[in-house]
Parts: C-alpha cells; sequence; structure tokens
C-alpha cells in the first residue's frame, strides 16, 4: 500500500511538471506585453469666461449648515449652467461694479479655522476668470447675519461701502482706484447702508430717522439727519427694502406692507407711504396696535425686487399675523411704483424666502426653495422657464447686471 501510495504522488508531481513546462512555453513564445504608459503631469489652466449678458448673475450662498464654506455662484440663468463660484465665508457680503468690471466679497476668516487672529478681508474678483485683483484687510466689518445693505456700491463704482459695529456703528469706505481703505465715517445710532449717487449713502437709525453722509472731491464727510418718517416699535421697515444707487430713490417697505418711496440725498426726502393690500383692492394690514388680524403681508429675506426699466416692483407675500416679517412667500405681487396698483399676483409652487430680477427688456425672476433650488421665472408673464436644481444650501441674495 504504501508503494501504492508513493506512485500516486510521483504521477501527480509528474503531472504538475509537465503543465508548468507547457505555460512556460507559451509564455516564452507568446506576445510581448505593452509598456505602461507615462503619464502626462496635469497642469492646471484658468478658463476665461465669454463676456456676460444681462442673464449671468450672482447667487449668494450662505450655507448655514457651515457658514465657513459660504459661496458666491456665477449662474447663466438661460442655461441653467453654474459657470463658476468664489469663497464667501462665514456671512459674508457681496456687490457688483454697476459697469461689470468687478464683484466684490466681504469676509471673515480666523488664522486657525475656528479660532485665532480675525480677519475681517475684501476680496475683489474678475467677472470673466474668478481671479482675485484685490484681496486686502478691512478695519473690521458687521459680522451678523448677512443683510444685503451691509454692503454696497456708488452708483459710478469708485466707492465700496463696508458697514462695520464693533466697537461703534461706522461705515469704512474703500476706494476701488486706489485699492484701499481711504476713509472710515462713524453713523452713531444708525445702520447698514443705502448709497445714492457716486459718493454718498444713508442709513437708517433707531428713532426711525436716515443718517445722510456725502464725501466731497477729497472724501472728506458731511452727515445730515432725516426726520423719523415712521415709528420703529410700531411698524418698523425691511432691511432689504430695494433700491437704485444712480437714483438715489430707495422704497422702504414696512412690516404691515406700507411703502416709503424715498428720494436719498444730503436732504433725503420721504413721500407719504400707501399700502400694498390696498394696491390689490383689499384693506391696509394692521402693525402692532392689532398683531393678530391674519392677512396677506410682506416677509422673507430678500424679500423684494426693483425693475428699475418699467418701475415694477416684486415682493414676496404670504398669509399672516404682524410678526411674521421673516415668513416665506407664497405668492408674488408685481406692483406698479408710478399707479402704486397691482398689476399681478404670482401663485408659486413652493415658498420662496428670496426674490431677485434681470433688469433687461426679456427680465428674469429669480427665487429659490427650501432645497436650495433656483427657480427662474419669465418676467413678462411669471411662468416657469426652468428650474436649477440643488444649486446651493441657503440662497439669500442674487445680484444682476445694471441694478
Amino acid at each position: 500500500m504504501l508503494a501504492d501510495r508513493r506512485s500516486r504522488v510521483a504521477r501527480r508531481i509528474s503531472r504538475s511538471l509537465a503543465v508548468a513546462s507547457v505555460l512556460t512555453a507559451i509564455a516564452a513564445h507568446g506576445p510581448a506585453h505593452a509598456a505602461e504608459p507615462i503619464l502626462q503631469t496635469e497642469e492646471s489652466d484658468i478658463v476665461t469666461l465669454p463676456p456676460g449678458g444681462p442673464h449671468r448673475v450672482l447667487v449668494e450662498d450662505g450655507v448655514y449648515r457651515h457658514s465657513k464654506d459660504g459661496r458666491v455662484y456665477v449662474v447663466d440663468l438661460d442655461t441653467g449652467r453654474l459657470l463658476g463660484m468664489v469663497q464667501a465665508a462665514y456671512n459674508a457680503n457681496m456687490v457688483a461694479d454697476p459697469a461689470g468690471k468687478a464683484f466684490y466679497v466681504a469676509e471673515t476668516t480666523w488664522e486657525r479655522g475656528n479660532r485665532g487672529k480675525r480677519h475681517d478681508i475684501l476680496a475683489a474678483y474678475d467677472p470673466r476668470t474668478l481671479e482675485q485683483v484685490a484681496d486686502i484687510d478691512l478695519p473690521g466689518r458687521a459680522l451678523i447675519t448677512p443683510k444685503k445693505p451691509d454692503m454696497a456700491i456708488g452708483a459710478d463704482g469708485h466707492y465700496v461701502y463696508v458697514y462695520d459695529s464693533s466697537p461703534t456703528n461706522a461705515v469704512h469706505v474703500y476706494d476701488t482706484g486706489l485699492k484701499s481703505v481711504v476713509r472710515t465715517v462713524d453713523v452713531p445710532g444708525c445702520g447698514l447702508i443705502f448709497p445714492w449717487g457716486n459718493a454718498g449713502f444713508s442709513s437708517i437709525c433707531g428713532d426711525g430717522s436716515l443718517a445722510n453722509v456725502q464725501m466731497d472731491a477729497k472724501g472728506a464727510p458731511t452727515l445730515t439727519r432725516t426726520p423719523p418718517f415712521f415709528v420703529p416699535d410700531r411698524d418698523p421697515v425691511f432691511e432689504h427694502s430695494p433700491e437704485v444707487a444712480a437714483s438715489g430713490h430707495v422704497w422702504f417697505i414696512s412690516y404691515s406692507g406700507l411703502i416709503y418711496e424715498t428720494t436719498l440725498g444730503a436732504q433725503s426726502s420721504v413721500a407719504k407711504p400707501w399700502s400694498i393690500q390696498e394696491a390689490a383692492g383689499l384693506k391696509a394690514a394692521s402693525d402692532t396696535r392689532a398683531p393678530f388680524e391674519v392677512t396677506w403681508r410682506p416677509g422673507g429675506w430678500q424679500l423684494a425686487a426693483l425693475r428699475a426699466r418699467d418701475s415694477h416692483l416684486f415682493v414676496l407675500m404670504h398669509k399672516g399675523t404682524f410678526w411674521t416679517h421673516k415668513d416665506a412667500g407664497s405668492e408674488l405681487w408685481e406692483l406698479d411704483l408710478k399707479t402704486h396698483r397691482l398689476v399681478r399676483r404670482i401663485p408659486l409652487a413652493a415658498r420662496s424666502m428670496m426674490v431677485g430680477v434681470t433688469q433687461d427688456a426679456q427680465s428674469r425672476i429669480m427665487l429659490t426653495d427650501e432645497a436650495g433650488d433656483l427657480m427662474v421665472l419669465d418676467g413678462a408673464d411669471g411662468k416657469p422657464v426652468r428650474k436649477i436644481g440643488a444649486l446651493g444650501d441657503a440662497l439669500i441674495f442674487t445680484a444682476a447686471p445694471g441694478e
């Protein structure tokens, strides 16, 4: 039996050696393997966008789940494409040059991420390459939930204004030609920036008045005051009321839905207010003296947008009591500012906290929803054009050419 086992083992070894010999022979006479390719080193480059039209817009995303990663998107509303983005860290603000030469982002960072030395920064970007063309340290800025009037730009793009609240309320004036902060203007008891002309701005004050700042050819400021035009604890005005720097006009919208057309200047003037609800054939809404009255009211974040060419105002509206001014809009109301009449009511498929509008003859309306989609409507009839799905996390502001 031992001899039989040895014989079987010997036969298996012999067969294995034979197979190995055949495989070796095949390998020796088979085709040669190609050499591994040499991979080319990847070189980064910068794509230059073609000149933008009236529908290439900026959209700010606060990314509130992780605000250090805030962004500004460059979006083509005609194609629905995201063309690029830049950083807008931690409660940033942005403005665009009126002539489209650059756009600016004011942001805040810390040397060790979430601690260490704080840096308040103003960055300027080329709108076609998205390269930084300026990057300067600011004396400070108001580190608060982003509000559009925290930052503004003059009608000719020469001055950029950045609001600060520490240690006092003030506005830092950045000269785009010199690429430096040339002055800080104190506005005690007042806040935010509503620019007028090339070298002036106004701020809303705590008593319902306006502080008006005009700078001379050397940048020296002169401050004047406009008497109170609203009662803050009865019917405040929205900070995100729309304005036009070139004409110096702002339309302050109150929580109840009153519109105060204001001509800004060294001596700002405020017209008699009129009611959004009355423009729609409804009863004017109540203020804090009847806070539980349910009716149509303005609300949202960037809650209103102005199309200057025909003086049409778009306002997000919802049904609610007085203190629902931050509720998203379920309808968009289009108002004629010349006749004080409602043009149309546009029911929204999804509630929106933001509305923007382009300024051209084929204008587009921009809205958002909780999912971070950007909805684009036709400005002529309010009908949907497209949805740019999942553009961001928390879309809060828009900036369109010619605003």
